[in-house]
C-alpha cells in the first residue's frame, strides 16, 4: 500500500508541475503577442482612426518623390476634411491632391478614404524626399478640420512588390502639364496677331493719300 501511494503521489506531482508549465508557457506566449507591432502603422483619434500608413519612396536606383499612403476613417457624424499632412523634424513638403479633381480631401461621416493607389487621393511629398530614407520609422501628421493633429510613425519603404501600386505614379504627369500650357500658348499667339496688323494698315494709307491729293489744286 505504502509503494502504490508513493507512486501515486509522484504521478499526481508530476501532472501538477506539467499543468504549471504549459500555464507559464501560454503567459509568456501571450506577453510576446501583446508586444508585436503591425507592420503598418495605425492610430485612432476621436472620430479618427487612420490605417495602414506607409511613406512609399520610389523603387531602388530611381530619382523622384515619395508619398505617404494610408486609410482613414471617419467613424462620426459629421464630414471632416484632411487640411494638411505634415512630416516633421525635416524640410519635406507634402502635397495632398483630392481624387476627381476635388478642392478638398473630405473624409466622410461614417465612411473612409484612401491615400495612394490608382483612381485615389494622393499625398505626394513633393520636396525634401532625399532625407526619407528605406527601413526607417518617420513621423507623420494629419491635420484633420475637427480632431486637430493625429500624429503616428509610419515605416519608410519602397514602391515594390506590393507597395508598388501605391508610390508617386502620378508626379511625374502633374509636373508635364503646368510647365508645358503656359509656354506655348502665349508665345505664338502675341508675336503673330500684333506684328502683322500695325505694319500693314499704318505704311498704305497715310502716305498715298496726302501726296496724290494736293497736286491737282495746284496746278489750277
Amino acid at each position: 500500500m505504502s509503494r502504490s501511494l508513493r507512486r501515486g503521489a509522484l504521478a499526481a506531482t508530476a501532472v501538477v508541475f506539467s499543468i504549471a508549465s504549459l500555464a507559464a508557457c501560454g503567459a509568456g506566449q501571450d506577453a510576446q503577442t501583446l508586444q508585436v507591432k503591425p507592420d503598418n502603422a495605425a492610430v485612432t483619434k476621436g472620430d479618427i482612426k487612420i490605417q495602414n500608413a506607409l511613406v512609399v519612396t520610389q523603387e531602388k536606383n530611381k530619382k523622384g518623390p515619395a508619398a505617404v499612403a494610408a486609410t482613414l476613417f471617419n467613424a462620426g457624424t459629421k464630414d471632416q476634411t484632411v487640411d494638411a499632412i505634415t512630416l516633421p523634424g525635416g524640410k519635406a513638403t507634402v502635397t495632398v491632391k483630392p481624387a476627381g479633381g476635388a478642392s478638398k480631401l473630405v473624409v466622410p461621416a461614417g465612411g473612409s478614404v484612401v491615400l495612394g493607389g490608382k483612381g485615389n487621393a494622393s499625398a505626394i511629398i513633393s520636396s525634401g524626399s532625399e532625407s526619407v530614407l528605406d527601413g526607417d520609422a518617420q513621423k507623420v501628421v494629419f491635420q484633420l478640420s475637427s480632431t486637430g493633429d493625429v500624429a503616428l510613425e509610419a515605416f519608410v519603404v519602397p514602391a515594390t512588390g506590393m507597395y508598388a501600386g501605391v508610390g508617386a505614379t502620378e508626379a511625374p504627369a502633374a509636373g508635364g502639364s503646368p510647365s508645358g500650357s503656359p509656354s506655348g500658348s502665349p508665345s505664338g499667339t502675341p508675336s503673330g496677331s500684333p506684328g502683322a496688323t500695325p505694319s500693314g494698315s499704318a505704311s498704305g494709307s497715310p502716305v498715298g493719300s496726302p501726296s496724290g491729293s494736293p497736286s491737282p489744286s495746284a496746278g489750277h
